[in-house]
Protein backbone atom coordinates (compact mmCIF):
# COMPACT_ATOMS: atom_id res chain seq x y z
CA UNK A 1 0.00 0.00 0.00
CA UNK A 2 1.02 3.41 -0.67
CA UNK A 3 -0.08 6.91 -0.31
CA UNK A 4 0.52 9.97 -2.81
CA UNK A 5 -0.40 13.26 -1.33
CA UNK A 6 -1.97 15.32 -4.32
CA UNK A 7 -2.75 18.54 -2.36
CA UNK A 8 -1.52 19.50 1.02
CA UNK A 9 -3.54 23.02 0.87
CA UNK A 10 -6.68 24.38 1.92
CA UNK A 11 -9.10 27.50 0.72
CA UNK A 12 -6.78 29.86 0.70
CA UNK A 13 -5.26 29.49 -3.04
CA UNK A 14 -1.00 28.49 -3.39
CA UNK A 15 1.04 27.65 -6.57
CA UNK A 16 2.75 24.85 -4.02
CA UNK A 17 -0.11 23.33 -2.30
CA UNK A 18 -3.38 22.52 -4.09
CA UNK A 19 -6.53 21.78 -3.16
CA UNK A 20 -7.03 18.67 -0.60
CA UNK A 21 -6.94 15.37 -2.22
CA UNK A 22 -4.50 12.17 -1.65
CA UNK A 23 -4.71 8.47 -3.50
CA UNK A 24 -3.93 5.23 -2.04
CA UNK A 25 -3.26 2.00 -4.02
CA UNK A 26 -3.07 -1.25 -2.99
CA UNK A 27 -2.81 -4.89 -4.71
CA UNK A 28 -3.73 -2.81 -8.45
CA UNK A 29 -6.62 -0.48 -6.90
CA UNK A 30 -6.19 2.82 -6.65
CA UNK A 31 -8.94 4.96 -4.47
CA UNK A 32 -8.76 9.11 -4.52
CA UNK A 33 -9.88 11.28 -1.28
CA UNK A 34 -11.19 14.25 -1.91
CA UNK A 35 -11.55 16.29 -5.29
CA UNK A 36 -9.78 19.64 -4.24
CA UNK A 37 -8.64 22.34 -6.67
CA UNK A 38 -6.42 20.83 -9.28
CA UNK A 39 -6.68 16.97 -8.36
CA UNK A 40 -7.19 16.17 -12.05
CA UNK A 41 -3.60 17.53 -12.86
CA UNK A 42 -1.62 15.89 -9.65
CA UNK A 43 -3.31 12.48 -10.54
CA UNK A 44 -1.82 12.69 -13.68
CA UNK A 45 1.42 13.42 -12.67
CA UNK A 46 1.58 11.05 -10.07
CA UNK A 47 1.08 8.48 -12.73
CA UNK A 48 -2.95 7.24 -11.60
CA UNK A 49 -5.20 9.70 -13.94
CA UNK A 50 -8.87 9.47 -13.10
CA UNK A 51 -9.19 6.96 -16.13
CA UNK A 52 -8.16 4.45 -14.12
CA UNK A 53 -9.85 5.25 -10.59
CA UNK A 54 -11.61 2.32 -8.54
CA UNK A 55 -13.21 4.47 -6.68
CA UNK A 56 -13.40 8.47 -5.39
CA UNK A 57 -14.34 8.94 -1.15
CA UNK A 58 -15.15 12.57 0.14
CA UNK A 59 -14.59 13.12 3.73
CA UNK A 60 -17.09 15.59 3.44
CA UNK A 61 -18.91 18.16 1.54
CA UNK A 62 -16.77 21.47 1.97
CA UNK A 63 -16.24 23.10 -1.15
CA UNK A 64 -12.11 23.11 -1.42
CA UNK A 65 -12.74 19.18 -0.98
CA UNK A 66 -15.63 18.43 -3.51
CA UNK A 67 -14.28 22.10 -6.18
CA UNK A 68 -13.18 19.82 -8.99
CA UNK A 69 -15.36 16.95 -8.98
CA UNK A 70 -16.64 17.61 -12.31
CA UNK A 71 -13.13 17.93 -13.64
CA UNK A 72 -12.62 15.09 -12.64
CA UNK A 73 -15.54 12.98 -14.80
CA UNK A 74 -14.85 15.02 -17.74
CA UNK A 75 -10.94 15.01 -17.65
CA UNK A 76 -11.72 10.85 -17.42
CA UNK A 77 -13.51 10.64 -20.18
CA UNK A 78 -11.34 12.28 -22.34
CA UNK A 79 -8.90 9.90 -21.40
CA UNK A 80 -10.69 7.37 -22.54
CA UNK A 81 -12.17 5.81 -19.38
CA UNK A 82 -14.96 3.16 -19.86
CA UNK A 83 -16.49 2.98 -17.02
CA UNK A 84 -18.74 4.89 -14.54
CA UNK A 85 -17.14 7.27 -11.66
CA UNK A 86 -17.69 5.44 -8.48
CA UNK A 87 -17.84 7.79 -6.03
CA UNK A 88 -18.52 7.32 -2.13
CA UNK A 89 -19.37 10.20 0.18
CA UNK A 90 -21.71 11.22 3.32
CA UNK A 91 -25.41 12.07 3.29
CA UNK A 92 -25.93 15.09 0.81
CA UNK A 93 -23.75 13.57 -1.76
CA UNK A 94 -25.98 12.19 -3.96
CA UNK A 95 -27.83 15.42 -4.12
CA UNK A 96 -24.98 17.48 -4.81
CA UNK A 97 -23.31 14.99 -7.78
CA UNK A 98 -26.95 14.96 -8.82
CA UNK A 99 -26.74 18.73 -8.85
CA UNK A 100 -23.64 19.16 -10.15
CA UNK A 101 -24.12 16.86 -13.57
CA UNK A 102 -27.45 18.60 -14.02
CA UNK A 103 -25.63 21.78 -14.06
CA UNK A 104 -23.24 20.98 -16.68
CA UNK A 105 -26.01 19.02 -18.64
CA UNK A 106 -26.21 21.11 -21.36
CA UNK A 107 -22.87 21.24 -21.98
CA UNK A 108 -22.44 17.58 -21.36
CA UNK A 109 -24.86 17.31 -24.73
CA UNK A 110 -23.05 19.62 -26.74
CA UNK A 111 -20.03 17.09 -26.22
CA UNK A 112 -21.55 13.65 -26.35
CA UNK A 113 -23.05 14.27 -29.80
CA UNK A 114 -20.30 16.75 -31.53
CA UNK A 115 -16.80 14.84 -30.40
CA UNK A 116 -18.57 11.34 -30.82
CA UNK A 117 -16.09 9.41 -28.57
CA UNK A 118 -16.54 5.60 -28.19
CA UNK A 119 -17.95 5.38 -24.88
CA UNK A 120 -19.87 8.14 -22.17
CA UNK A 121 -20.07 5.52 -19.71
CA UNK A 122 -17.62 7.82 -17.85
CA UNK A 123 -19.90 10.00 -17.80
CA UNK A 124 -22.35 8.77 -15.16
CA UNK A 125 -21.30 9.13 -11.36
CA UNK A 126 -22.42 6.00 -9.64
CA UNK A 127 -22.59 7.34 -5.50
CA UNK A 128 -23.00 5.80 -2.34
CA UNK A 129 -23.57 6.91 0.98
CA UNK A 130 -22.13 6.16 4.01
CA UNK A 131 -22.55 6.21 7.45
CA UNK A 132 -20.15 5.51 10.50
CA UNK A 133 -18.08 2.45 11.10
CA UNK A 134 -19.03 1.02 7.42
CA UNK A 135 -16.75 -1.16 5.42
CA UNK A 136 -16.12 -0.62 1.69
CA UNK A 137 -14.02 -3.07 -0.43
CA UNK A 138 -11.92 -2.34 -3.23
CA UNK A 139 -10.65 -5.64 -3.86
CA UNK A 140 -7.88 -6.55 -1.40
CA UNK A 141 -8.41 -2.58 0.30
CA UNK A 142 -10.50 -1.89 2.60
CA UNK A 143 -11.77 0.67 3.92
CA UNK A 144 -13.51 1.11 7.43
CA UNK A 145 -15.88 5.14 7.71
CA UNK A 146 -14.68 7.07 10.68
CA UNK A 147 -16.98 10.02 11.62
CA UNK A 148 -14.81 13.19 12.93
CA UNK A 149 -15.60 16.44 14.50
CA UNK A 150 -16.04 19.19 12.45
CA UNK A 151 -18.81 21.06 13.59
CA UNK A 152 -20.89 23.08 12.65
CA UNK A 153 -20.22 20.84 9.81
CA UNK A 154 -22.27 17.69 10.27
CA UNK A 155 -21.25 14.19 7.85
CA UNK A 156 -17.40 14.89 8.24
CA UNK A 157 -15.37 11.50 8.02
CA UNK A 158 -11.97 10.18 8.20
CA UNK A 159 -10.98 6.61 6.91
CA UNK A 160 -8.86 3.54 8.40
CA UNK A 161 -7.20 1.88 4.69
CA UNK A 162 -6.14 -1.77 5.60
CA UNK A 163 -4.23 -3.90 2.95
CA UNK A 164 -2.26 -6.80 3.83
CA UNK A 165 -1.66 -5.93 7.62
CA UNK A 166 -0.53 -2.86 6.71
CA UNK A 167 -2.66 0.45 7.91
CA UNK A 168 -3.17 4.12 7.46
CA UNK A 169 -5.45 6.25 8.99
CA UNK A 170 -6.73 9.46 7.05
CA UNK A 171 -8.27 12.20 9.32
CA UNK A 172 -10.07 14.76 7.05
CA UNK A 173 -10.77 17.99 8.80
CA UNK A 174 -11.43 17.22 11.95
CA UNK A 175 -10.93 19.31 15.27
CA UNK A 176 -8.95 16.96 18.17
CA UNK A 177 -11.50 13.56 18.02
CA UNK A 178 -11.37 10.40 20.48
CA UNK A 179 -13.31 9.03 17.77
CA UNK A 180 -9.97 9.16 15.37
CA UNK A 181 -7.44 8.44 17.75
CA UNK A 182 -9.07 5.37 19.02
CA UNK A 183 -9.62 4.08 15.45
CA UNK A 184 -5.81 5.20 14.35
CA UNK A 185 -4.61 3.02 17.42
CA UNK A 186 -1.29 1.18 16.16
CA UNK A 187 -1.59 2.75 12.13
CA UNK A 188 1.53 2.19 10.14
CA UNK A 189 0.74 5.87 9.21
CA UNK A 190 -1.21 8.60 10.25
CA UNK A 191 -2.34 11.34 8.04
CA UNK A 192 -3.52 14.28 9.49
CA UNK A 193 -4.63 17.89 8.78
CA UNK A 194 -2.89 20.56 10.78
CA UNK A 195 -3.78 24.37 11.99
CA UNK A 196 -1.06 26.58 13.07
CA UNK A 197 -2.72 29.18 14.85
CA UNK A 198 0.51 31.35 15.77
CA UNK A 199 0.80 32.10 11.72
CA UNK A 200 -2.77 33.28 11.37
CA UNK A 201 -2.94 36.94 12.31
CA UNK A 202 -5.82 39.35 12.02
CA UNK A 203 -5.47 41.28 9.07
CA UNK A 204 -7.90 44.36 8.77
CA UNK A 205 -10.11 43.69 6.14
CA UNK A 206 -9.42 40.06 5.33
CA UNK A 207 -9.87 37.94 8.67
CA UNK A 208 -10.68 38.97 12.24
CA UNK A 209 -9.79 37.55 15.80
CA UNK A 210 -13.31 35.94 15.32
CA UNK A 211 -12.47 34.60 12.27
CA UNK A 212 -9.44 32.97 13.13
CA UNK A 213 -10.96 31.46 16.43
CA UNK A 214 -13.67 29.83 14.53
CA UNK A 215 -11.47 28.20 12.25
CA UNK A 216 -9.77 27.15 14.64
CA UNK A 217 -12.18 25.34 16.43
CA UNK A 218 -12.84 23.08 13.80
CA UNK A 219 -9.13 21.82 12.54
CA UNK A 220 -6.70 20.18 14.79
CA UNK A 221 -4.16 23.13 16.14
CA UNK A 222 -0.36 22.72 15.56
CA UNK A 223 0.15 21.96 19.40
CA UNK A 224 -2.06 19.44 19.06
CA UNK A 225 -1.72 17.02 16.44
CA UNK A 226 1.46 15.47 17.83
CA UNK A 227 -0.31 14.37 21.04
CA UNK A 228 -2.73 12.52 19.09
CA UNK A 229 0.15 10.74 16.93
CA UNK A 230 1.56 9.87 20.39
CA UNK A 231 -1.68 8.80 22.03
CA UNK A 232 -2.41 6.92 18.87
CA UNK A 233 0.68 4.92 19.18
CA UNK A 234 0.82 5.63 15.03
CA UNK A 235 4.16 4.61 13.37
CA UNK A 236 4.75 7.84 11.76
CA UNK A 237 2.53 11.25 11.34
CA UNK A 238 2.04 12.49 8.01
CA UNK A 239 0.87 15.97 8.30
CA UNK A 240 -1.59 17.67 5.33
CA UNK A 241 -4.24 20.17 4.86
CA UNK A 242 -1.88 22.96 5.93
CA UNK A 243 -3.80 26.29 7.20
CA UNK A 244 -1.94 28.54 5.69
CA UNK A 245 -0.67 26.69 3.26
CA UNK A 246 3.10 29.09 3.81
CA UNK A 247 3.46 28.26 6.90
CA UNK A 248 6.82 28.18 8.64
CA UNK A 249 7.75 23.97 8.07
CA UNK A 250 10.64 24.20 10.36
CA UNK A 251 8.87 25.37 13.24
CA UNK A 252 6.16 23.27 12.47
CA UNK A 253 8.24 20.26 12.67
CA UNK A 254 9.99 21.69 15.57
CA UNK A 255 6.56 21.88 17.63
CA UNK A 256 4.97 18.98 16.52
CA UNK A 257 8.06 16.40 17.12
CA UNK A 258 8.10 17.91 20.70
CA UNK A 259 4.92 15.65 21.43
CA UNK A 260 5.72 12.87 19.35
CA UNK A 261 8.76 10.70 19.09
CA UNK A 262 8.31 8.44 15.30
CA UNK A 263 8.81 9.91 12.13
CA UNK A 264 7.11 13.35 11.43
CA UNK A 265 6.37 14.09 8.07
CA UNK A 266 5.67 17.53 6.74
CA UNK A 267 3.80 16.83 3.61
CA UNK A 268 4.14 18.11 0.32
CA UNK A 269 2.55 17.75 -3.08
CA UNK A 270 3.41 14.61 -5.12
CA UNK A 271 5.11 13.24 -2.09
CA UNK A 272 4.58 9.34 -1.78
CA UNK A 273 4.58 7.54 1.57
CA UNK A 274 5.12 3.52 1.26
CA UNK A 275 4.56 2.11 4.79
CA UNK A 276 5.57 -1.25 4.02
CA UNK A 277 8.75 -0.39 2.76
CA UNK A 278 8.88 2.44 5.25
CA UNK A 279 9.97 5.09 2.35
CA UNK A 280 9.38 8.39 1.32
CA UNK A 281 9.74 9.45 -2.00
CA UNK A 282 9.65 13.70 -3.06
CA UNK A 283 11.08 15.16 -5.74
CA UNK A 284 13.23 12.46 -7.13
CA UNK A 285 14.63 12.09 -3.73
CA UNK A 286 14.33 8.72 -1.53
CA UNK A 287 14.10 8.80 2.69
CA UNK A 288 14.15 5.63 4.47
CA UNK A 289 11.75 6.30 7.59
CA UNK A 290 13.93 3.23 9.96
CA UNK A 291 12.54 0.68 11.31
CA UNK A 292 9.63 0.14 12.83
CA UNK A 293 9.68 0.41 16.88
CA UNK A 294 8.65 -3.68 17.84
Amino acid sequence: MNLTLLGTGCPAVDIHRYGPAQIIRHDGQAVLVDCGSGVSQRLLAAGTPGRDLDGVLLTHLHSDHIVDLFQLVISSWHQGRDRPQRVFGPPGTRRYVDGLMELWRPELEQRVAHEQRPSTAALTVEVSEFGPGERIGFGALQVTTIEVDHRPVRHAYGFVFEGDGTRLALSGDTRACPALIEAARGVDVLVHEVFVHREMPVIRGRRSAETVDNVAAYHTLSSEVGKIASEARAGCLVLTHFVPPDCDREALLAEVAADFAGPVIVGEDLMTIDPLTRTVAYNGAVMALGRKAP
